[in-house]
């Protein structure tokens, strides 16, 4: 039986399923952040600490996941290109998405 304690959270219009000491890319967050920083996320969906499973509707009031910024970076570039046939027309053009790196420190 898996007893170790688990939240998911959304941040960034996405859910991520945590737990304490995990490591986790989350979409870039509006602000000045550094690396270093601490954050805490408030929008908790559910909470499940081994035994008891707690359900928000549609967040917890007064749950809350803490977590250290690690790593601010971009991830890989992905090419986005525009074709149409017989026309002579082509436009390449890249793209990094900004993400940050977090560990979440605990689920309150």
């Amino acid at each position: 039986m898996n007893t170790e304690e688990f939240a998911i959270i959304q941040t960034g219009g996405k859910q991520y399923k945590v737990s304490k000491g995990s490591l986790v890319l989350i979409e870039k967050i509006k602000g000045k952040y550094t690396k270093g920083d601490k954050i805490s996320f408030d929008k908790v969906l559910l909470v499940d600490d081994g035994k008891n499973t707690t359900i928000g509707t549609p967040y917890i009031t007064g749950a809350k996941v803490d977590a250290e910024i690690i790593e601010i970076s971009r991830t890989r570039k992905i090419l986005v290109v525009k074709y149409k046939q017989k026309s002579r027309y082509l436009r390449r053009n890249g793209h990094r998405q900004p993400f940050f790196k977090v560990k979440i420190l605990s689920i309150k």
